[in-house]
């Protein structure tokens, strides 16, 4: 990994120098746009309006149109600002981690101590563990002004970026206004479907299925060129049916139920088999090999 970002974590009177590190990246496949008749490849050019000219990205500055005036802000004018110059990651506070909202979270990053001796890094650390507390940042990061929350993960500081209080959509949904009966039963028939569904999550149990499934596609045609039977590539899929409208709730939920359940059972009497059969194939590879009957002599 490289550092995007080099400065100072400070609260209070304590300074803590670090390095920024992206900790996410995409695993999508890369794709490109070609045209369809004749596969050439589709690339896309910064061209002025007025000459009509190519212009390089080191040439582009950018502007604000106000509807009558434009005004043009040079590179040298967006470093010169004040939030753009500083090197400092500010904690304005530290609050409970429960009241940050998921939905407020966006890009994460790793912070790397950037000093000869960790320790006012590890403090900070121990602190935010120690008190269960979560804390928020204000810092300027590609000319942009961020909040964020600083939180730890496996002894690492790290910085979530949160998006503004004005760039979370409300959600009016005049449907959630209405009065809704929900039932004990049905109350009871979810939270069973709920718990036969309960595990630990494990996010290495999940894959991409599509990215998965797109690399074997490109694998395939590779090998065998544009002509390439996607059944035979992927096996034959059966199509399930789109689910309407539930109808029925109570008769829902107890399938759903009935399903999970028998899904459980037959995926426990599975595990149970290939245990009992290793055990089984391990016994017989330590049991000793018989030795043949010795023959009878022939009575003189």
């Amino acid at each position: 990994m490289r550092a995007i970002w080099k400065g100072a974590l400070t609260f209070g009177l304590v300074n803590v120098p670090v390095k920024v590190y992206s900790a996410t990246e995409d695993h999508d496949v890369s794709l490109h746009q070609v045209h369809n008749k004749d596969g050439g490849r589709i690339r896309y050019q910064r061209i002025c309006e007025i000459d009509g000219e190519v212009v390089p990205y080191s040439d582009i500055d950018k502007a604000y149109d106000d509807g009558e005036k434009t005004v043009v802000l040079t590179k040298e004018d967006l470093e010169s600002l004040p939030a753009e110059r500083s090197r400092e990651i500010d904690v304005v506070e530290f609050v409970p981690s429960e009241q940050i909202d998921l939905l407020t979270l966006d890009r994460a990053y790793y912070l790397e101590p950037d000093s000869s001796s960790p320790k006012a890094y590890v403090l900070l650390r121990k602190t935010l563990e120690q008190t269960d507390r979560t804390a928020i940042v204000r810092f300027s990061l590609r000319q942009k002004t961020r909040l964020a929350a600083l939180r730890v993960r496996d002894d690492v500081l790290v910085l979530q970026t949160l998006l503004w209080s004005d760039e979370v959509r409300e959600a009016a949904f005049p449907a959630l206004d209405e009065t809704v009966r929900i039932s004990a039963k049905e109350l009871e028939l979810s939270a069973s479907l709920v718990e036969s569904f309960s595990s630990d999550f494990d996010p290495e149990e999940f894959k991409d299925e599509y990215q998965e499934e797109l690399r074997t596609l490109i694998e395939a045609k590779l090998e065998k060129g544009d002509a390439v039977d996607t059944a035979e590539t992927f096996g034959e899929q059966e199509q399930e049916e789109a689910g309407g409208e539930v109808i029925d709730l109570m008769a829902a939920l107890r399938a759903s139920v009935e399903k999970s359940r028998a899904a459980r059972e037959g995926s426990a009497m599975a595990g149970s088999e290939k245990t009992t059969a290793a055990a089984s194939a391990k016994t017989d590879a330590k049991a000793p090999a018989k030795k043949p009957a010795a023959k009878k002599k022939k009575a003189s």
